[in-house]
């Protein structure tokens, strides 16, 4: 089962991390998420509910373009190209080129986790240099 796992830490956090990572003192964990957010709020605006069900639905009924897909969620095909693009910039969705130059949408993930340690130990683990 493929999994994405998803960390919410402040941007400065994210920055130090990338950064450690970059000059080799921090090497990332198999287990550690591979997205992260600013917020709970800001993951809420992508994950939300009904963007959600969009994914299941994707999953579930594995539409060929996304035309079938409009036709199946209901939603107006701007709405549904904008959200799909936006999912697809955060890893979230694929966008396939399919027969006659159309785009078929498929999720690459069966589970999303969300990581969300709290307090001063949740710092030291985004920054932590790697062990000799």
């Amino acid at each position: 089962m493929k999994i994405l796992r998803i960390g919410i830490a402040p941007y400065e956090d994210m920055k130090a991390r990338t950064m450690a990572i970059a000059r080799g003192e921090l090497k990332p964990k198999a287990d550690e998420p591979k997205l992260w957010f600013t917020s709970i709020e800001s993951l809420a605006r992508v994950l939300s509910d009904k963007n959600r069900a969009l994914l299941d639905l994707i999953i579930e009924q594995q539409p060929q373009s996304l035309a079938e897909l409009e036709a199946l969620s209901g939603r107006a095909k701007s709405n549904l190209s904008r959200t799909l693009k936006s999912m697809e910039r955060f890893g979230l969705v694929e966008l396939l080129k399919g027969e006659g130059g159309t785009l078929r949408p498929r999720v690459p993930y069966e589970e999303i986790q969300l990581d969300l340690p709290i307090g001063h130990q949740h710092r030291a683990q985004l920054t932590r240099p790697a062990p000799n």
